[in-house]
């Protein structure tokens, strides 16, 4: 199950922060086809959101595909995302560097910088084409 945590001085809605976490959750294959997400009386319990905040996110992955609503019995996750297990080797590299950077002195605005920077080397948002390639 997920645990969501709401950050109110983030800046971004919280449907759209309970929607991006289940989508980790799904990457990290914390969640997998199947499992029943939390009913949005424990979402409110939990993290003391508006019931109608967690309904729209679930509308939001379920528009997506992501997730179905069964009558009566709650809304369960119909397919996965990404392929980055939760224990997958390069999480402990990832661990161990964002370690690091602490000991150095980063702050968390400090190692999202820099790991967006280098993110966007390998993952630019508009691939440029390949090298050796004359187009």
């Amino acid at each position: 199950m997920v645990d969501y945590r709401i950050d109110r001085h983030s800046g971004v809605a919280t449907y759209v922060q309970i929607v991006q976490q289940t989508k980790q959750a799904l990457r990290l294959g914390l969640l997998v086809p199947g499992d029943k997400l939390p009913t949005a009386r424990e979402v409110v319990e939990a993290t003391a959101v508006n019931p109608n905040t967690v309904l729209k996110a679930y509308r939001e992955l379920e528009r997506e595909g992501l997730v179905e609503a069964r009558r009566g019995l709650g809304t369960f996750v119909r397919r996965s995302l990404g392929a980055a297990p939760a224990d997958s080797p390069l999480r402990a590299e990832l661990e161990d560097w964002a370690a690091r950077a602490r000991e150095a002195g980063l702050e968390r605005e400090d190692v999202a910088a820099l790991f967006t920077a280098v993110l966007e080397t390998h993952y630019p948002a508009h691939p440029t084409t390949s090298q050796g390639d004359p187009s």
